[in-house]
């Protein structure tokens, strides 16, 4: 059976898997980075992991894999394959592309953004299935985006299209390791409502899941701390979807978890904001943690339809068994 490796690696963990001709996935596993060891042990990880994956569909399927998707995490330059800057992997101009190609038998290897490739999924097959312009917002540790236009993921000029965590939404406000004050991801990140929480009496454990459960249960300050991350959370959305007016706005990540203690403050706070902007539907991502890795999957069933089909991705897809 014709299959793909679909690899996704985040700071701390590898999910991989084999993916089949309508983007089913067939095997999964996970594995740690090793980062502790440092860059270099990273990147052994990775290949190995991808080998025993090829060996295991050889195995399995009878033939081994025809292509691989990999979606690692920070500066990507997706078009010569180079993972460029990874503050929490340690590594720098990794030419992960190539080695994964040497490693695999010469098949096709296509190479995203952790966050790009998991927005890719949740445009083709998640929550802004059928969308021709939708923006992914996933809130974690940080802010980044996924900008979908016209079936594909818009990487940009420099491969720096979708930080929307980096929109500027309070001047001169709290300092971002970006070098600029007042970021976006400083206000309404999971850990900046989880740092909020605990100054404001939540604990010193306390978290953004817990934040919101006490939101939930009526804790006025925790109300208001929720409050001021949605506040800011609809500033920055309601910039960036002026600039790129999407159909769909989808947002996911951790604090998306919160469910509609975060849904229905935010509809109503970027509702109040918008003017002669027409509002986007704001649905929550529908993937979940599989996202990067059905998005790697896609990648690389596309490298396999590139001569055949008039872009490298698009909004039309088989069924996918998540």
């Amino acid at each position: 059976m014709r299959h793909v490796i679909a690899l996704d690696v985040g700071g701390t963990g590898m999910k991989a898997a084999l993916a089949g001709p309508g983007g089913e996935l067939l095997h999964e596993a996970r594995r740690a980075t090793g980062r502790d060891r440092g860059p270099e042990a990273v990147v052994a990880g990775i290949l190995d992991f991808a080998a025993e994956l090829r060996a295991h569909g050889a195995d399995r399927f009878g033939e081994p894999a025809c292509a691989a998707g990999v979606a690692v995490p920070g500066i990507v330059d997706e078009e010569s394959g180079t993972a460029v800057f990874a503050a929490n992997l340690g590594w720098h101009d990794v030419p992960l592309r190539a080695l994964l190609a040497e490693r695999l038998g010469g098949i096709p290897v296509a190479l995203g953004h952790d966050v790009r490739t998991g927005g890719l999924a949740e445009g083709r097959i998640g929550a802004g299935r059928g969308a021709d312009r939708f923006l992914f917002v996933p809130l974690g540790t940080g802010i980044a985006g996924a900008i979908g236009l016209d079936g594909r993921v818009e990487a940009g000029a420099h491969g720096f299209a979708g930080e929307i965590g980096h929109i500027v939404v309070r001047p001169g406000g709290t300092p971002c390791p970006c070098g600029q004050r007042g970021c976006l991801e400083r206000y309404a990140s999971a850990s900046a409502v989880s740092q909020a929480w605990a100054e404001s009496g939540g604990g010193p454990d306390a978290d953004a899941a817990d934040c919101a459960a006490a939101v939930a249960a009526g804790d006025e300050r925790a109300r208001r701390v929720w409050q001021d991350a949605v506040d800011a959370l609809a500033d920055g959305l309601v910039t960036a979807l002026t600039l790129l007016d999407p159909r769909v706005l989808i947002i996911g990540g951790g604090l998306a978890e919160a469910g509609e203690t975060l849904f229905t403050p935010l509809r109503d706070a970027v509702r109040r904001r918008v003017t002669f902007q027409r509002l986007p539907e704001l649905v929550p991502a529908a993937l979940g943690d599989n996202a990067g890795c059905l998005g790697a999957g896609l990648m690389a069933w596309d490298l396999l339809h590139a001569t055949t089909a008039p872009t490298a991705t698009t909004l039309t897809s088989p069924e996918v068994t998540t």
